[in-house]
């Protein structure tokens, strides 16, 4: 009994429920009209973003247990909770069960997204970590994933209001990857994982990351030039750009450690306005 609080915390169920919520989201920016007759597709797309989430989440922990010894030490694994082999056998089933949820859409392109996503969070878990930015990349394809499967579950095909969005979602997690790398240099440095931050340093780490983050900014004009979205989305918008602005500001002018953690968690406050902007604009 006492490992199942190990094996939920091992899940991360917040980061699940996020992924899984974010099917839905999807759903709501490519067609809200469809949202009522696509229920039991939505459901069912829910429980696949947070079972695969959760199977990768499980995956990158155990690969990541050495890491982990250093930089998050109270974590399942390398606090003894839960041994390596376990979180395996975990993993593969949280993955048996993501693919039935799949398999209840019944819609081969669903299937498809499903498994290039999973395989890609794998490749980063075993592999694509110690990469740097390309792990960063493979990162942010995963977080843009669900919102690209919540289009396909409700329209078949990928709209173009969420090509901007998941984009938009990309290009700033992407940034939130770097900033995450300046606030685990040392560990990332015993394994020789090249993140920016280890290659080149926190300042020009930092750099990339405000990059990064401003060019996502610079995407949220389309969604109201190209009339994808109600005049509802702008005012909304405009708080996650000024956010994303002023933490990109802050992390250049402190790129220490603890500013690093600091911006990394702000930042997710602007993400959830910014999807939040996507819904409402989407309403009609």
């Amino acid at each position: 009994m006492n490992k199942i609080p190990g094996f939920i915390r091992l899940m991360r169920p917040i980061n699940c429920l996020m992924m899984g919520f974010a099917v839905i989201v999807g759903a709501a920016i490519a067609n809200s009209r469809m949202l009522a007759d696509s229920l039991d597709s939505l459901i069912y797309g829910f429980f696949t973003g947070f079972l695969l989430t959760a199977a990768a989440m499980a995956i990158n922990d155990y690969y990541d247990r050495e890491i982990d010894a250093i930089n998050e030490p109270s974590r399942p694994i390398p606090s003894g909770t839960i041994k390596p082999n376990e979180a395996l056998v975990f993993a593969f089933s949280l993955t048996t069960f993501g693919f039935v949820s799949v398999a209840f859409t019944a819609s081969i392109y669903c299937f498809i997204t499903a498994l290039i996503f999973w395989l890609i969070s794998v490749v980063y878990a075993t592999v694509g970590k110690k990469t740097g930015l390309l792990g960063n990349f493979l990162v942010s394809a995963c977080v843009s994933a669900p919102f690209i499967y919540g289009s396909l579950t409700v329209t078949g095909t990928i709209k173009l209001n969420i090509l901007i969005f998941a984009s938009m979602v990309f290009l700033s997690n992407t940034g939130r990857e770097i900033t995450k790398g300046i606030v685990d240099v040392e560990g990332d440095k015993t394994r020789n994982i090249k993140t920016l931050a280890v290659r080149f340093g926190p300042r020009k780490a930092a750099i990339a990351s405000a990059v990064f983050y401003l060019v996502a900014v610079a995407l949220t004009p389309l969604p109201p030039i190209l009339h994808l979205v109600t005049f509802w989305f702008i005012p909304l918008v405009a708080i996650t750009d000024t956010g994303l602005a002023a933490s990109s500001i802050m992390l250049l002018l402190d790129y220490s450690r603890e500013n690093a953690r600091k911006m990394k968690n702000q930042v997710l406050v602007w993400f959830l306005v910014g999807l939040i902007a996507f819904v409402v604009g989407s309403l009609r």
